[in-house]
């Protein structure tokens, strides 16, 4: 499990703060998630780009995008899901499709922005 997780991948493709601040947090996002059993995708390729996580439970899909900011909340990594069309690929299946954006501050190591956006 540890070998799958996001801040490996990331470890292994370069070694800055962003990176290990970005790895760092989706690995803590993804190890809960896994710890409790649930189907999950890393790094899910669209045609358009990779989602960072994508969490199916319940019949209903949860696509996680997460950032790393320096200090204020940006606000546009929920904007990225929606431009990259990362839900397209799942509208299909009937299930509801929440959309969550998360921005983590390399600054004060903590989340600063959790956005979510359900599709109907």
């Amino acid at each position: 499990m540890v070998a799958t997780t996001p801040f490996f991948k990331a470890a292994q493709i370069v070694n800055c703060l962003s990176w290990r601040v970005w790895g760092y947090y989706t690995s803590v996002f993804y190890s809960y998630f896994a710890s409790l059993g649930l189907s999950i995708t890393l790094e899910d390729v669209t045609n358009l780009g990779r989602i960072d996580m994508t969490l199916h439970f319940n019949q209903q899909v949860y696509i996680f995008e997460f950032k790393v900011i320096e200090i204020a909340p940006e606000g546009y990594t929920l904007q990225q899901i929606k431009d990259k069309g990362y839900a397209d690929k799942y509208k299909n299946k009937g299930e509801p499709i929440y959309l969550i954006g998360v921005e983590f501050s390399k600054a004060q190591r903590n989340v600063l922005a959790f956005e979510v956006e359900r599709l109907v």
